[in-house]
């Protein structure tokens, strides 16, 4: 059973369950997916999709499996995940939620992701109990009288008037800000242009209508599916680039003058207004985040919490240590106020105030923030007990949270065995070009000598 792109092993992965779909993700796993749900949770269970084709399929069967549990379900259509678990968590009758996504993986690709009654994705421990759950086939099955009713609703409304609570509506309005918005022809088309419209921002949308066969650009928002977006920015003269992946669980960012901002870099920035705005605090981010994030917390006074990789751990780990923000290296940003989840519209919302409140262009907010080089490789390991082993003596300092981080005074390195896929991905970053070239080939020889003994 794959779980991930390329990846053999138990059911969920690091976000929910993947795979593609009618192959690895069928009609017939979405039903005990379902049931799963039915038998664990019991109450009314949200379900909604994502723009995808095959996701009215899997919505339909992971109903059904609800249904005949005795839960009522609650159909809420096309919806991004944010979207979504804001409804569970304020809703005071709803139980949890599931959601049909494969977020930012290519257009045959589809996933189901659990969400806790708090707005939460199920914890490791939890996706651990569905899965044998799933593996039992135990599930309640309600009488022919007593099978659940399906209701539906909207959730559109709640969310966006959910994220202007939570922002400052007023300083935005005033700068009558020109942005550009790129749905990705995904979920996030029914939410987010119509915030930056309430939130008095002139907006140019681009990919914004649904359609599962992706059109305008690859669901996943890196720098080299965003070519149109760049172009449209400069050409708009717009103050702000925003897009999303398929759910718009993500956001990226692009500065006034078509540049693409790093991931880290607006971790980093946000990370930084959170704690500047709550006179300190702690902020959780995965080990594989860049040292930058460390620094722009540092300097304003915060402290970093590294989790493994994953956004539910870094969720998690929030909730437990009471953090005043969190997030990841790819446009997954936390904001406990509203959700203990990555919210994209909320991520372009906060940006929008904090360009608002100090008055500033982006490529003026990004510019204190430290510059790294990174580099990224993988190879082949499939012994990745025996690859952990090694690493433990070949650097016994070193934080093992999930895989290998090492850091130094000019760097780091992290070197992490995949739980998807027969390969160990090397994470080296330096200040500069040279530097991370020396860090990465510690890790590079580390590897091979480990591997080869």
């Amino acid at each position: 059973m794959r779980n991930r792109i390329g990846g053999v092993g138990k059911l969920f992965g690091t976000d929910g369950v993947r795979g593609i779909a009618n192959e690895e993700i069928t009609s017939e796993m979405a039903l005990e997916l379902g049931k799963v749900m039915g038998t664990l949770k019991r109450g009314k269970i949200a379900v909604a999709m994502d723009s995808r084709i095959s996701s009215h399929m899997l919505k339909s069967a992971a109903i059904a499996g609800v249904l005949s549990t005795g839960n009522n379900a609650i159909d809420l259509g096309f919806a991004p995940t944010p979207a979504l678990q804001y409804y569970v968590k304020t809703s005071k009758d709803v139980v949890s939620g599931i959601m049909i996504t494969a977020s930012h993986n290519p257009k045959e690709y589809n996933g189901i992701k659990f969400i806790q009654e708090d707005g939460r994705e199920f914890t490791r421990k939890m996706d651990e109990e569905s899965e044998e759950l799933f593996k039992s086939k135990k599930y309640i099955v309600a009488p022919w009288n007593e099978v659940g009713q399906l209701f539906e609703d909207n959730c559109y409304r709640l969310y966006i008037d959910g994220i202007k609570e939570k922002v400052d509506v007023e300083a935005i309005q005033k700068r009558n800000f020109k942005v550009v918005v790129d749905c990705g022809n995904g979920a996030g088309c029914f939410t987010t242009p119509q915030l930056l419209k309430e939130l008095g921002c002139k907006v140019l949308s681009i990919n914004a209508h649904p359609d599962g066969n992706f059109p305008g650009r690859n669901p996943e928002p890196v720098e080299e599916n965003l070519s149109l977006l760049k172009h449209v920015v400069k050409l708009y003269n717009a103050d702000l680039g925003i897009a999303h992946d398929g759910d718009a669980d993500r956001v990226v960012f692009v500065d006034e003058k078509g540049r693409f901002v790093s991931e880290d870099v607006s971790l980093a920035l946000m990370a930084k207004y959170y704690v500047e705005e709550n006179n300190g605090g702690k902020v959780v981010t995965p080990v594989s985040s860049s040292k930058c994030v460390e620094d722009a917390v540092t300097d304003a006074g915060g402290e970093v919490v590294y989790t493994a990789v994953g956004s539910p751990v870094v969720a998690e780990k929030m909730v437990e240590i009471n953090a005043v923000f969190g997030g990841e290296g790819n446009g997954g940003l936390v904001f406990p106020e509203h959700l203990h989840a990555r919210d994209g519209a909320m991520g372009a919302a906060k940006m929008l105030e904090l360009m608002a409140k100090q008055n500033k262009r982006v490529s003026e907010l990004v510019e204190p923030i430290p510059k790294y080089y990174t580099i990224k490789e993988k190879l082949p390991c499939r012994d990745k007990i025996k690859l952990l082993e090694g690493l433990k003596d070949e650097f016994p300092d070193a934080n093992f949270i999930d895989g290998a981080r090492m850091d130094y005074e000019d760097g780091w390195l992290l070197i992490r065995p995949s739980g998807t896929e027969p390969i160990v991905r090397i994470f080296a970053e330096g200040k500069d070009k040279e530097t991370a070239e020396k860090i990465f080939e510690i890790g590079l020889k580390a590897v091979k000598r480990i591997l080869r003994n």
